[in-house]
């Protein structure tokens, strides 16, 4: 195979794995409400962020990634190696002055948007393309650099009057990658792959003090990921290898970052390397109607809480960056039938037929030696006592039912950051439910909640234990 040929061949294949690689460059990018001023904002990137080597010694974070896996190449085989990061680019807000000046603000308040100070991220890729045989040898070094740059974008009004402009800055970032690979002992021509990637910036605080988080990023690599081809030959999964490679995989070196075989189901010629740990092949769910950049959420909540989000939050967001702002007019413009889609899917079926295991003698133990109980674990005639729209539970000697106004106190060895975010908020009760273990859920609708109505409608709350609201004086 030419070389122009391997390159156009490994270029589809990239581009193929590109759709989840692009979920992991920009997972967390800007967090729901989207808006520069949210709380959840102000810590930004939590993946793949390699510092530089002179920031922070004790620093929580790293200044590499370190990817080993087992591949079988044929000879005279190829890699090709690319790696992606975001480049951290810090906006500034400019205001227009009479005299043709420029003031730097806070914000910048047009008709259809807020202006804001924020990070952006430019996506950087640096590719390496080496023989194998190069590679068992003194291996590969590839280092590069990013220049500094600034660039300024005027900002016009609906009359097309310029009234501020957008400075962005971008710090000289440089880092190096490192592949090597050894043969592994044993009748199977396994070979061991090591790639390496590096922040070899040499930036440090310039007055000597020590300089947080914040200053640090914009000479970071920000969710650094790898994807890696062989032109003949495959690589094996590092979750599920075969059985005379279990040993080998396990004495793999991989921190800060993990290898999944990916592109199409079946394939095994190319790895992403994330530092989001990922099932092999992963793929993203043919339901979604586009990026939403917010980690860990799912598509429909997300996209019915954007939509709920008020005019003026609106505006911010889409100030805020070109991605907040087209999340804002999918969500706005999304069809009642694609967002039907989003509520679930079956991802497969299987046939059953035949009669039903018969029950072990006495009901245990059974096939598999657990112990079956003396009844069901649930039993649906159990439920007619219940009725979430009339139970009560008494909370501080005060009952609180549906209808009751309470103030949330989140207990925070069983919630997370959005319900902590609530703490100290007023809610309404909108049912009180109880599980089959017995234990009783507040089902509840945030007061001044824009989308309150809607949850409302759907059936859709926040739920908190009784330990975990206050009632307020003015309920019955």
């Amino acid at each position: 195979m030419t070389v122009t040929a391997f390159a156009s061949e490994t270029e589809a294949r990239f581009a193929l794995a590109r759709q989840v690689a692009d979920a992991v460059l920009f997972e967390g990018y800007v967090l729901y409400p989207y808006r520069a001023s949210a709380a959840k904002n102000r810590l930004r990137w939590q993946f793949g962020v390699l510092v530089p080597p002179g920031w922070g010694a004790e620093s929580e974070e790293h200044d590499f990634q370190h990817t080993e896996c087992l591949m079988e190449p044929r000879a005279g085989a190829t890699l090709s190696v690319e790696v992606r990061f975001l480049h951290a680019r810090r906006r500034t807000v400019q205001r227009a002055r009479p005299d043709g000046g420029f003031d730097t603000v806070a914000e910048l308040r047009l008709d259809d948007r807020v202006l804001m100070p924020w990070d952006e991220g430019t996506e950087e890729r640096v590719e390496v393309v080496a023989s194998v045989d190069d590679l068992l040898g003194d291996g590969v070094t590839h280092p590069f650099r990013r220049p500094a740059g600034e660039d300024a974008e005027p900002v016009l009004d609906a009359a097309g009057r310029t009234v501020g402009r957008l400075l962005r800055r971008r710090e000289e970032i440089s880092g190096t990658i490192r592949l090597s690979a050894r043969e592994l002992d044993g009748p199977y021509r396994a070979v061991r792959l090591t790639a390496v990637v590096e922040n070899t910036s040499d930036w440090t605080p310039s007055d000597g003090r020590d300089a947080g988080r914040d200053a640090a990023l914009p000479h970071s690599l920000v969710a650094t990921h790898t994807l890696m081809a062989l032109s003949g030959g495959s690589f094996l999964s590092m979750t599920d290898p075969p059985e005379w490679a279990k040993g080998a995989v396990a004495a793999c070196r991989n921190l800060h970052t993990w290898p999944v075989l990916a592109g199409e189901r079946g394939s095994a010629d190319l790895v992403l390397s994330s530092p989001i740990i990922l099932e092999d092949h992963p793929a993203i769910a043919p339901e979604s109607p586009g990026a939403l950049y917010d980690a860990t959420e799912i598509d429909e909540i997300l996209a019915l809480r954007t939509a709920a989000l008020t005019d003026e939050e609106k505006r911010e967001a889409r100030g805020t960056d070109e991605r907040a702002a087209a999340v804002i007019e999918l969500a706005d413009s999304m069809p009642a039938e694609v967002l039907e889609r989003l509520h679930g899917a079956v991802r497969g079926l299987r046939e059953a037929t035949g009669p039903r295991p018969a029950a072990p003698d006495e009901g245990f133990p059974d096939e598999h030696g657990v112990r079956r109980p003396d009844t069901p674990w649930w039993d649906p005639a159990s439920e007619a006592g219940f009725d979430p729209a009339r139970d009560h539970v008494v909370v501080d000697g005060r009952r609180v039912g549906k209808g009751s106004r309470v103030e949330l106190r989140p207990g925070r060895r069983r919630t997370d950051a959005q319900d902590i975010f609530l703490h100290g908020r007023t809610a309404t009760v909108e049912a009180v439910l109880h599980d089959v273990d017995g234990a009783v859920h507040l089902a509840v609708t945030v007061e001044g909640d824009p989308g309150a109505d809607i949850r409302r409608e759907q059936g859709r709350f926040l739920y908190f234990q009784p330990d975990e609201v206050t009632p307020l004086e003015d309920d019955a």
